[in-house]
């Protein structure tokens, strides 16, 4: 299966242990494991407790939405009317920052990942008084993505302001204990004995030799990736999170369903180059406390990496099918993210998953059966009536059109003749004047994507029929 394969073809001599998880709606439905979590003999197993580091993040930012919709926190006031003393300096001058702009990473104040992480532990008071002396911004509040722990950490205080509790408690109280996720706390003595817990490591010399990592403190930075847990907890933190696009919302009560919605739309667009993917990605953006992505193939899809000093880990889950991958290892070399996205595209493909389709126009439906008959006929498009804006065959001639279809079958093999019905053929609808669906042929197939412009009588104003080939043997999951 996917997971195998993809566990399998992973470097997992990078960490002491491993573990994978594949997740349904249900929970978990398969997992593999290796290694030692704390190099003692005892071996890796489903219960296993590792950090998840900034996987945290979508707790925090669950628990400002709850607090939103209390009416106790207002995400479009200033940080400094719940945070009093916080200064943000841009060229020397004072800026105002949101909580929105903190929670959704475009609040001007710049990347931090080496720096946060040794931080985790710091004192509230250490971090006020750098708060105080102001911290330096790199961009106008609300310009652009920049991913800082010390920004969205500030979240945290503002919900300790209005609640008089620590923001620890708030998320336990709020989600953990509600949603059963009894094995996912702050520190490493919550677990007794700590038989479970995974130590962490690191490696120098590509895993030939291991040294330990102490556990980073929890203090001022914790609720942005403090928490250990379990593939379990995380499964179940996932569908609760997926199950917001669903017809049946789970637990309404904790937090409704389009809050959680909320949490996993885009709401800071992050420029491909800087997202660092090998992904077919048409977007991807930063939500709150999560990151986004619009896979070509796939369509939603829902993720979050963790790393800290000793530890690597990764979930993604597919909001259309709630399947998901959740991916722990106790190295940060261990590249978790890596490993996770080859499972899950796998795991996608196996099951031929759907993307997000929304409905589409009638005609966007009617248009894209006539080109598809035309294309299995072998019958010119531009005899196709009504169905073209005049631009179509102006902006790609009729003659280059039919050449580079001629030179797409000479490398996919002639159209497969026993076509499923279109509906089972459509990958995705981003909008209900957008559609995109193949045509299967001997060694791969086409993909036609179609457009239409919003008159009156709507036509097809772009046509685009391209070849997808089969990936190599040595690439399927």
């Amino acid at each position: 299966m996917a997971l195998d394969a993809a566990f399998d073809a992973h470097n997992l001599h990078m960490a002491p242990a491993a573990l994978a998880a594949v997740f349904d709606r249900t929970g978990v439905i398969a997992w593999r494991a290796a290694g030692e979590p704390r190099r003692d003999g005892s071996a890796t197993d489903r219960h296993t407790v590792f950090r998840i580091a900034s996987m945290s993040k979508s707790f925090l930012a669950a628990t400002a939405l709850s607090l939103r919709d209390e009416g106790r926190l207002e995400l479009d006031r200033a940080i400094t009317d719940y945070v009093p003393g916080v200064r943000f300096l841009l060229d020397g001058r004072d800026m105002s920052v949101t909580l929105r702009q903190l929670l959704t990473n475009r609040s001007g104040m710049p990347e931090d990942n080496a720096w946060g992480d040794r931080q985790l532990g710091a004192p509230r008071e250490q971090i006020a008084a750098l708060a105080s002396e102001g911290f330096r911004l790199t961009a106008e509040p609300g310009e652009r993505y920049q991913y800082s722990n010390l920004g969205m950490s500030l979240v945290g205080r503002a919900i300790e302001a209005v609640t008089d509790h620590p923001i620890e408690q708030e998320i336990a109280t709020r989600f953990l204990e509600p949603l059963g996720l009894v094995h996912t706390r702050f520190e490493a003595s919550d677990y007794p004995g700590g038989g479970t817990l995974a130590a962490g490591f690191r490696t120098f010399d590509e895993g030939a030799t291991f040294a330990d990592e102490p556990f980073v403190g929890s203090g001022a930075l914790a609720c942005i990736g403090g928490l250990f847990s379990t593939i379990d907890d995380i499964a179940a933190w996932a569908a609760f999170l997926a199950s917001a696009f669903t017809d049946e919302p789970r637990r309404a009560e904790v937090l409704s369903a389009a809050s959680r919605q909320e949490l996993q739309r885009v709401h800071t667009m992050i420029p491909i180059g800087a997202a660092r993917t090998h992904q077919e990605l048409d977007a991807v953006g930063y939500g709150m406390g999560l990151v986004v992505e619009h896979d070509r193939r796939f369509g939603h899809i829902v993720q979050h990496s963790g790393g800290l000093p000793g530890f690597s880990s990764h979930m993604r889950w597919h909001t259309p099918t709630g399947l998901g991958v959740v991916v722990f290892g106790n190295s940060d070399e261990f590249l978790a993210a890596q490993l996770a996205i080859r499972c899950h595209a796998g795991v996608l493909d196996r099951i031929d998953a759907p993307a997000e389709v929304v409905r589409p126009w009638p005609e966007a439906l009617d248009f894209a059966q006539r080109i598809d008959r035309a294309l299995r006929a072998d019958e010119p498009l531009a005899g196709l009536d009504n169905v073209f804006a005049e631009n179509v065959m102006r902006d790609v001639p009729a003659d280059v059109r039919e050449r580079r279809l001629a030179q797409a079958l000479d490398s996919l093999g002639p159209i497969d003749a026993t076509q499923k019905l279109l509906s089972a053929r459509i990958r995705s609808s981003a909008s209900p004047a957008d559609l995109r669906w193949i045509v299967e042929c001997q060694r791969g197939a086409l993909l036609c994507e179609i457009r239409l412009v919003g008159i009156r009588r709507p036509l097809v104003q772009n046509l685009e029929v391209s070849p997808i080939e089969p990936p190599p043997e040595a690439l399927r999951l």
